[in-house]
């Protein structure tokens, strides 16, 4: 019992983890939104299992990416209020795992949906035609 009283508060935090984040970090918010209009343009296409498979991998990294980098930033200025370059290069690098792990979803994305986009666009001017 004591166990389960542990993973239930365990993923209370982890909850709470997610909640804060979306409520306090823009970033945070338009990562979601991106993954809720690549989720739109997903089905609009009817991509394939593995296309959905990588999408979603792809979000939880680019995601998790950033909660990771929020929380280095929050600890960092806890430690460090002041001034400090080394802080500074933790909070860029940290910044800079995010923004690599966007440019990738982004590229992964365009190789995914630019080919359903060019077929969408060529069926839509031959009705035009």
């Amino acid at each position: 019992a004591n166990s389960d009283r542990n993973l239930l508060k365990s993923f209370q935090a982890a909850f709470r983890g997610i909640f804060i984040s979306i409520k306090s970090e823009r970033n945070i918010r338009s990562h979601f939104i991106a993954a809720i209009l690549v989720i739109i343009a997903g089905l609009f296409f009817e991509i394939s299992l593995t296309y959905w498979i990588i999408i979603l991998i792809l979000f939880a990294l680019v995601i998790s990416a950033e909660m990771i980098n929020t929380a280095i930033e929050k600890l960092a200025d806890m430690v460090e209020p002041n001034l400090n370059s080394q802080i500074r290069d933790i909070k860029d690098i940290s910044a800079a795992a995010v923004l690599w792990t966007s440019i990738v979803s982004v590229i992964v994305g365009f190789l995914i949906f630019a080919p359903q986009i060019i077929k969408f666009f060529k069926i839509f001017l031959n009705l035009l035609n």
